[in-house]
């Protein structure tokens, strides 16, 4: 789906005005879906790929899409694990600022960024982030984790309201209001996410997660409804007015951002946050707006964060 003048216009224009251009190791993007976005980001000035792959199958997708190869940076792999392993090298090494998924598993690119000498490791869990334009909603929607952790506990949801509350600063979008999503908005014994949602309440009046607004449970009519919230007597500075949505788990992130998505034309741009570097994950089903999109967004964080680097563990 494209939109034309969408709220990711900003974030492309900035990626392109601002600085040197910033180098993207590419793994493994052998499908035509992966390197057209990797070609996009070129010629829009949005970061500079290495590809990182096995030449003759990236030759062959260039050819396809009508792409001269010779244009591109390439690192010749064997096999998509190896692609993986290479591009994390390149972070590491200095040689890349981003790095970006290709047509590889999220789980096969995660274990290397993950692996002990990667060096990409913070002391933060990593989790997505989505950025969602919806028709209608008056700002840009984040909804995370909804690619990454799939039943996160207690100290991981934290590390997810950390990393989202850091994006949204990083994006130069101020203090954000941030609603721990729940089926109800009661504390609940028998429903799990409404004791985390208290507890990562508490956690922030204790200073424990810092920078951002944050109330829960709540439901997501009254997170996102001022009507809603005020129909059932909800008053909070977030109450109707969220921001970001921490949902309970994977799946319910999931379906929420593809009802979105699917449902109401949303565009969802994503990047994954709590790793030295900003990581880029795109789908097959994504348009080529979102997918540069969700590129600039990486080169806004990228740069907030080299003047701010993460403790390494």
């Amino acid at each position: 789906m494209h939109r034309g003048n969408s709220r990711y216009q900003v974030f492309i224009d900035r990626a392109v005005a601002e600085g040197t251009k910033l180098v993207c190791a590419v793994a493994h993007p052998c499908d035509d879906v992966s390197l057209a976005s990797a070609a996009a980001a070129k010629e829009q000035g949005i970061f500079e790929p290495i590809l990182v792959g096995p030449r003759i199958r990236l030759a062959k997708a260039a050819k396809g899409l009508g792409l001269d190869l010779d244009q591109f940076q390439v690192r010749d792999t064997p096999h998509s694990h190896a692609s993986a392993d290479l591009a994390v090298d390149l972070v590491k090494s200095g040689q890349a600022a981003l790095l970006m998924k290709g047509g590889l598993h999220t789980d096969e690119l995660m274990h290397a960024v993950l692996g002990a000498q990667s060096g990409l490791r913070t002391n933060r869990k990593l989790s997505h982030v989505f950025m969602m334009d919806v028709p209608g909603h008056a700002e840009l929607l984040f909804i995370t984790d909804a690619a990454i952790n799939i039943f996160p506990d207690l100290e991981t949801k934290a590390d997810i309201v950390r990393n989202a509350i850091e994006l949204h600063h990083a994006l130069g979008l101020g203090k954000p209001k941030v609603a721990i999503l729940a089926a109800v908005e009661q504390i609940n014994p028998r429903m799990p996410s409404t004791i985390d949602a208290a507890a990562l309440c508490k956690m922030a009046d204790r200073g424990q997660i810092e920078g951002g607004v944050i109330d829960g449970p709540l439901a997501l009519d009254n997170a996102i409804s001022p009507d809603a919230a005020r129909i059932k007597g909800i008053h909070s500075k977030v109450a109707g007015y969220a921001q970001i949505l921490v949902v309970p788990d994977l799946e319910a992130g999931n379906m929420l951002a593809k009802n979105l998505t699917f449902l109401s034309g949303a565009l969802a741009a994503g990047v994954v946050v709590g790793a030295r570097v900003p990581i880029i994950l795109t789908s097959r089903a994504d348009s080529e707006q979102t997918r540069l999109a969700s590129c600039a967004v990486a080169v806004c964080y990228a740069r907030w964060l080299s003047g701010r680097k993460l403790p390494a563990t």
